[in-house]
């Protein structure tokens, strides 16, 4: 399903930025807009994990609530 593989692309994403705050930020922001409510949800999750191990991605959590 197409929306999965969008999923699973996006924590590609996320992962390969994490090393930059901006660019982690500008992401998620697009993720938001092409994720179901769902994928959010469970992208919130594996953000939060990222946050634990570099605890300057936190800011980008706005744009989750």
């Amino acid at each position: 399903r197409m929306s999965r593989a969008m999923f699973e692309y996006t924590k590609i994403v996320l992962n390969k930025v994490s090393f930059d705050t901006t660019l982690f930020c500008k992401e998620v922001q697009k993720a938001l807009q092409r994720l179901l409510p769902y994928e959010i949800e469970e992208l919130k999750l594996f953000i939060q994990k990222l946050v634990t191990s570099n605890p300057d991605l936190k800011q980008c959590m706005v744009y989750l609530n």
